[in-house]
């Protein structure tokens, strides 16, 4: 069951996941506007959270967030009408207030993010079928893919996996119908109209073009992954011996 929650923003839902957590809905269509509001409240709840609070998690369209309704519950109690106490409740009321006061008409300056990759050869081997599928050269290829810019919509399926917006409908093209058992981390792929990077070594069905020397995850650090939801990343062809000396620098 979903619920207009505020006034000026009528396509915003809020709707349970279960008992500890809220799903907010922005929309429905995938898009930078509506990812900057997804962005905003992100950013407005990490920096003004509340007792139970566990975490949100953002998504392309949507924040969700958890919280214990055991702490909520304590906390709150006595603060309001017996109907108001719920958890569920309470938490409700929290985001609304935070919602209010949450502004986006101001765009927030965005952290770039170049990833060198090697593109091609046995670092890329789908790079020629890319090719072939949309009649193009291997370079052209290379060409549209690194000069876009892409807006990390999320982070998913593996850590530190972005899922990366803009890319051009020139070189969509559907994932294998198989996928492969393994994908070497750091590699760069293509599925329909999305790229992305495997940040570890993980079965996978999508086009591999090419392959990054550095780390998208770090598991001993704090964030732990290079990327995060709102960056923008730019793609900058290397060679193989770049690619190379790349790697030494980084082991």
């Amino acid at each position: 069951m979903g619920e207009n929650i505020v006034g000026d923003k009528p396509d915003t839902q809020m709707k349970p996941l279960g008992d500890s957590g809220i799903l907010l809905q922005f929309g429905t269509e995938i898009s930078p506007d509506v990812h900057e509001e997804v962005k905003a409240f992100t950013d407005c709840i990490e920096a003004n959270s509340f007792p139970g609070f566990i975490e949100c998690v953002p998504a392309f369209t949507s924040v969700t967030i958890f919280y214990s309704p055991l702490l909520v519950f304590q906390m709150y109690k006595g603060k309001g009408k017996p109907e108001d106490l719920s958890p569920y409740s309470i938490v409700q009321s929290i985001l609304q207030e935070r919602l209010k006061s949450l502004h986006t008409s101001k765009r927030r300056e965005k952290r770039v993010v170049d990833i060198p990759v090697c593109y091609g050869g046995e670092l890329g081997p789908d790079l020629e079928a890319v090719a072939k599928y949309h009649q193009l050269t291997p370079e052209e290829v290379i060409d549209i893919h690194s000069q876009a810019e892409y807006l990390v919509y999320m982070i998913g399926f593996a850590p530190g996996f972005p899922y990366l917006g803009g890319m051009s409908e020139q070189i969509a093209t559907p994932r294998h119908s198989s996928p492969r058992l393994s994908i070497p981390a750091g590699s760069v792929g293509i599925a329909g109209m999305q790229t992305g990077v495997y940040p570890i070594s993980t079965p996978g069905g999508w086009q591999i073009i090419g392959r990054t020397p550095i780390n998208l995850f770090y598991p001993d650090k704090n964030p732990p992954t290079l990327l995060t939801s709102g960056d923008i990343v730019r793609f900058k062809p290397i060679s193989i011996e770049e690619y190379k000396e790349y790697k030494e620098t980084v082991l």
